[in-house]
C-alpha cells in the first residue's frame, strides 16, 4: 500500500489469480447467488451458459479478496523496511460493473487494478480519493469482469510531533 500522492495514474498492478473449480463456484452460489446455473451442472447445461458457471459476484469478490491480500504485502514490505505504512480509508462505491464473459469450471482470472483518478479531499486534510479500475481476464486473454471502485486512502504520512 502507497500513500496516494505516490499513486501513478495509468500504473497497472497485476494483484494475483484466482481459478475457479466447481466446488468453490457452487459454494459461492449456494450462500450467496443460488442461481441454477451456478449450483448444477444439469440445469446448467439447458441454460444460455451450456456449462456449470461462477456467479458474477463471486469474480467481483474474488477481485476484493486479492486487492486486499495485495495492499496488506504492500503494507508488510514497507514495514519491513522501516517506512511509514499509510492507513487505510473506507471504499466509497464502485460504477460501470460490467461481466463481458461467462467464468467457466477450470478458468484462471488474473486480475488487475489500475489507477484513473486521484485527488485529495478537501473535506478530509491527509486523505484523498482514489479510482482505480477493476479488470479480470481469463487464461485466453478475455476480459471477464471490470468496473471502476473509489476508496478512500491517506494522502500522506501524519506528521510527527515533537517529543
Amino acid at each position: 500500500m502507497r500513500f496516494l500522492e505516490h499513486v501513478k495514474i495509468g500504473e497497472i498492478v497485476s494483484i494475483g489469480s484466482y481459478t475457479f473449480t466447481a466446488d468453490n463456484i457452487k459454494s459461492f452460489a449456494s450462500r450467496y447467488d443460488p442461481q441454477p446455473f451456478h449450483l448444477d451442472e444439469d440445469a446448467a447445461s439447458r441454460s444460455l451458459f451450456k456449462k456449470l458457471t461462477a456467479s458474477g459476484w463471486h469474480t467481483a469478490s474474488v477481485w476484493m479478496r486479492l486487492m486486499v491480500d495485495h495492499r496488506r504485502r504492500e503494507a508488510e514490505a514497507r514495514q519491513a523496511r522501516g517506512e511509514a505504512v499509510p492507513k487505510n480509508g473506507a471504499g466509497a462505491g464502485f460504477r460501470d460493473l460490467q461481466w463481458r464473459r461467462p467464468v467457466y469450471v477450470g478458468d484462471t482470472i488474473s486480475y488487475t487494478a489500475e489507477a484513473v483518478e486521484v485527488r485529495q479531499l478537501n473535506s478530509r486534510p491527509g486523505w484523498g480519493l482514489t479510482s482505480t479500475r477493476a479488470v479480470g481476464t481469463n487464461q485466453h486473454g478475455e476480459v471477464v469482469i471490470s468496473f471502476i471502485t473509489t476508496g478512500i486512502f491517506q494522502w500522506a504520512p501524519e506528521p510527527t510531533k515533537p517529543t
